[in-house]
């Protein structure tokens, strides 16, 4: 159960950098003299009489009132889902390079002790790649790595395609040189990922350059609707070997055709366009 794990890194649970006993901001607990003080005002005491929603005399039901100085606000803010949002980083990661293997069951403890957190924050983000189709439940186990077929790669590139396509078209007639050419960084960073030979910094960087041209449709739905099936695609650049799909050659290759369809938006040349854009999906990964 514990195989393919060994590159996680623990991850600190409380999202702060201080550990399980970092609290830093929080007010001390109050001392017997705040305590009468409170009770002396209760009775009216120096302080008037007792707040509204309190009893007087001997029953107190709050421990503030209205002549308390307002406490400072904590540092830095409560960062409740940074955990969960580290382990998903790092299991959507271990999914690409293939740490996590297809067909293995993998449970939320191990994992956890793998990572150095409890098995909450691990089990929520599994629960979130089950939504996203790269594992599935299996009861009283854990969570298997699902094994796409090529069949199901093929319907994830034909609707990336139905929605991607129409969209740069109808962007390539709209969206000035200028707006294309502030993309180029990005279609560089592609190249240099896939070069490196590490799949899931490609992984990333080609979603960060398809992200950022679906973004000039100024359609959030469609933002995550298309990342939702860059992800669920991506799934396919587990085990690859070199020269095969998704191997080093591949991903070269397709991260060029990045920067030759930014050329041909520069340069307004619709056929162009049409050509590279179409003929990416046929190979997407």
């Amino acid at each position: 159960m514990k195989q393919g794990t060994k590159g996680f890194v623990g991850v600190d649970e409380t999202g702060t950098g201080q550990g399980a006993t970092g609290r830093a901001g929080l007010p001390a607990r109050p001392g017997a003299e705040d305590v009468d003080r409170r009770r002396n005002r209760s009775r009216g005491e120096g302080a008037g009489a007792a707040a509204p929603g309190r009893t007087g005399a001997d029953g107190v039901r709050g421990e503030h009132t209205h002549g308390e100085p307002a406490l400072p606000l904590p540092r830095r803010p409560v960062q409740r889902s940074s955990v969960r949002g580290q382990i998903l980083a790092a299991l959507r990661t271990a999914l690409v390079t293939g740490d996590l293997r297809p067909g293995a069951v993998y449970s939320a403890p191990v994992l956890a002790e793998r990572f150095g957190v409890s098995a909450t924050p691990v089990r929520e983000a599994m629960q979130q790649l089950t939504l996203e189709g790269a594992v599935e439940v299996v009861p009283n186990r854990g969570f298997r790595v699902v094994e796409r077929g090529d069949r199901e790669l093929a319907e994830l590139a034909e609707v990336r395609a139905l929605i991607e396509i129409p969209v740069v078209l109808r962007l390539s007639r709209t969206v000035p040189a200028e707006r294309w050419a502030e993309l180029r960084p990005l279609a560089e960073a592609t190249i240099r990922a896939a070069s490196s030979g590490c799949r899931a910094t490609y992984a990333e960087s080609d979603r960060a350059f398809h992200r950022a041209v679906l973004a000039l449709a100024g359609n959030e739905q469609l933002l995550r609707v298309a990342e939702d099936l860059h992800r669920r695609a991506q799934w396919s650049l587990i085990g690859s070997a070199p020269g095969a799909r998704g191997g080093a050659a591949r991903l070269v290759a397709d991260a060029h055709e990045h920067t030759a369809l930014l050329d041909a938006l520069i340069a307004g040349d619709p056929d162009a366009v049409r050509s590279l854009v179409e003929g990416h999906f046929t190979g997407v990964v």
